[in-house]
């Protein structure tokens, strides 16, 4: 959904977009924040998406969440500091989004922010998991052997800055029987509650949950 999009909530102009005046909610921020870190913690796996470093396009990697900061609104995942997308979030830090999709239930979130690449060893020691030697592979040499100390292993944070979560309000069978209903009626229909996340909330949060 583009920025375009959203609901003004200030002036009040809702029509821009009838799924989403339909679907919007907006709960107390601790319950907004507690239901996306829950979502993202459970489907752990998402598509990285960058700006190519030498190219026009953008470009998604599926990544394995490592862990969370600042009340786990901050991005932690492992990373090949000689990859192409460790290329990418050097030269467009700034163009980075993170999305997770439940396919049962259909819920979904989309992280956007600010990505940092880190290879300090006590910050990759901090977040290590053996299961990277399966990843990144053991060269034979004593050096790159993929444990803490590997100097091929790095880490990328993802602060986020803006954020979008949708939360499936319905079961299957639900969800496909007010869209028919919806489709028959000419209604939008109420199947999703679609939240949004501002940067000042964000880092209001993080102001708070600092670790």
């Amino acid at each position: 959904m583009s920025a375009d999009a959203s609901i003004n909530t200030s002036t009040g102009n809702h029509s821009v977009d009838p799924y989403k005046t339909q679907n919007f909610e907006d709960p107390p921020l601790p319950q907004k924040i507690e239901d996306l870190v829950n979502f993202i913690s459970e489907v752990k796996f998402g598509m990285l998406t960058t700006h190519q470093s030498e190219g026009d396009y953008l470009t998604s990697r599926c990544m394995a969440l490592a862990a969370k900061e600042n009340g786990g609104i901050d991005l932690i995942f492992h990373t090949n500091l000689f990859s192409g997308k460790t290329m990418d979030l050097t030269v467009h830090p700034k163009e980075t989004n993170m999305s997770f999709l439940d396919p049962v239930s259909g819920a979904w979130a989309s992280i956007s922010g600010t990505a940092s690449v880190i290879g300090d060893p006590a910050i990759v020691e901090k977040y290590y998991s053996p299961m990277l030697k399966a990843w990144i592979g053991d060269m034979g040499d004593g050096v790159h052997d993929g444990g803490p100390s590997d100097p091929r292993i790095g880490v990328i944070k993802l602060e986020a800055k803006l954020a979008t979560h949708v939360v499936a309000q319905k079961g299957i069978i639900g969800r496909a029987y007010n869209t028919v209903k919806g489709a028959v009626q000419g209604n939008v229909p109420h199947i999703n509650g679609i939240r949004e996340l501002t940067g000042e909330e964000l880092a209001e949060w993080r102001r708070t949950h600092q670790n």
